[in-house]
């Protein structure tokens, strides 16, 4: 089996081109947050090479730019060619078949903001000048205490989203 699932940010735009078959490919790098601290109590991060092709790789084109948070699920796929001095060389990318939009790099800074909740407004149709009708408060939820479902295997590690460039 050789699937590869990520989430992490765009190092930079991401580069459209036409194979001389006339089909469109995207590459960009994705900064993927390792999930625990070097030594020196530092976050770092592996920089992933992703190539889409087709539909895919269009959307991606039009719709990304450096910064922006996305989920990619694709395979791994390693290749080589000789470069001008008779070299080979090696490379390995992530063939992406699937991709999610995850949040732009403007939103990251409100993401703790309301994150998590949803607000429900209640509607009200008819004249302007007309409030609503008054209802009486329903009665108080019974208060449960809510419980991560993974609070007893182990310690949280903090989690820091932005790209360490």
């Amino acid at each position: 089996m050789n699937k590869v699932v990520l989430i992490g940010r765009l190092t930079r735009d991401p580069e459209v081109r036409y194979t001389p078959s006339q089909k469109v490919v995207c590459s960009f790098t994705l900064a993927v947050d390792r999930p625990f601290q070097n030594q020196q109590g530092q976050r770092e991060a592996d920089f992933i090479p992703i190539v889409l092709w087709g539909k895919t790789a269009e959307v991606a084109g039009n719709s990304l730019s450096k910064g922006h948070r996305l989920g990619v699920s694709g395979r791994m796929q390693t290749r080589n060619y000789d470069d001008k001095d008779g070299k080979k060389v090696w490379v390995t990318e992530v063939i992406g078949d699937n991709i999610e939009f995850l949040e732009k790099r403007e939103s990251s800074a409100n993401r703790n903001q309301g994150y998590g909740q949803q607000s429900y407004g209640q509607g009200y149709q008819g004249q302007a000048s007309a409030p609503p009708p008054q209802q009486p408060a329903p009665p108080p939820a019974p208060q449960y205490q809510q419980q991560d479902a993974f609070s007893k295997l182990g310690t949280q590690v903090p989690f820091d989203e932005e790209v360490p460039f």
